[in-house]
């Protein structure tokens, strides 16, 4: 079977409209860009083999890339380098934030909800009234991974135990 990396990213941004823009094609030609900006042509078409834009949710920024093995740090070593997401040609300003390097969608999910765990804690000690906290202290209840929400098929067999 062949090996994979999953790199589990976060898009930070202070522009409010480039949520609008976090889609797999503007992250995938961002990340892409800059990959072949850092690494040239050779490492463009390294990192291009099985790299896809494996999950993406706009509404709390999270990215999933995929790539194999062994060009996962090629692909890590240019992530900073992604500046902007360009949509519909308007571009915001963004950075890419790598959270977690994963062998299996799984483990980076297992991650994600430690996560946002350690962010709602953070949350809920910043609460300033009752209603907030039992807002966060409701959020906090919630992260959980439920077992629909596991992918297709192709996670567990890459799993070579090396994090």
């Amino acid at each position: 079977a062949l090996s994979r990396r999953y790199v589990l990213c976060e898009v930070v941004s202070e522009d409010p409209r480039c949520r609008q823009c976090i889609e797999d094609r503007a992250v995938g030609v961002a990340v892409r860009d800059a990959i072949g900006r850092v690494h040239g042509d050779y490492g463009l078409a390294c990192c291009s083999i099985s790299f896809t834009v494996k999950y993406l949710n706009a509404y709390t920024g999270t990215v999933l890339l995929r790539c194999r093995k062994d060009s996962h740090k090629l692909l890590c070593s240019a992530l900073p380098f992604v500046k902007h997401l360009e949509s519909r040609n308007q571009r915001y300003p963004c950075a890419l934030n790598t959270l977690h390097v994963g062998g299996t969608i799984r483990t980076c999910q297992k991650f994600l909800i430690q996560y946002n765990r350690r962010q709602l804690l953070m949350l809920l000690q910043n609460c300033t009234n009752e209603e907030e906290r039992r807002c966060v202290h409701k959020s906090l209840l919630s992260c959980g991974l439920a077992e629909e929400q596991s992918q297709s098929g192709d996670e567990e067999e890459d799993d070579d135990g090396t994090e």
